[in-house]
């Protein structure tokens, strides 16, 4: 949490101001990561390979990254209002084919829960495009 100092007339309060919370843990992701290096990049000077570069994704709609030529089911799923966020990428990554129907992904998917957790923490390092 981080503590603001706010001035209220006479009176000085600090205010708490949550911090959202981040499951998993960031060095096991990395491990995971490893999984989709062979077609996914991160960090800095990220390239779109078989796959688009995962820098800023959460927050960001599917299928809207400059550069990356996405499926149609994606564009679709874009369309729909998709965004990433912990919940859908989990989703998504459990069954990729599933929860994107015509995807271009052939990974098949993480069965561990604690994997895509620890994986969704790891891509949280790479806030923006271009970052390390």
């Amino acid at each position: 949490m981080q503590g603001n100092l706010v001035l209220l007339g006479m009176f000085v309060a600090a205010i708490t101001v949550a911090q959202p919370a981040v499951a998993g843990d960031q060095k096991l992701g990395e491990k995971v990561f490893r999984k989709c290096k062979s077609c996914h990049l991160v960090g800095e000077g990220a390239k779109h390979k078989i796959g688009p570069q995962l820098n800023g994704l959460f927050g960001r709609a599917a299928g809207s990254i400059d550069g990356y030529k996405f499926s149609k089911a994606m564009l679709a799923k874009s369309g729909d209002g998709l965004v990433w966020t912990d919940e859908t990428l989990a989703a998504f990554l459990t069954a990729p084919k599933k929860y994107v129907p015509g995807t271009k992904m052939a990974f098949p998917g993480l069965k561990k829960p604690a994997d895509i957790e620890n994986l969704n923490a790891y891509l949280r390092n790479f806030p923006e495009i271009g970052s390390n």
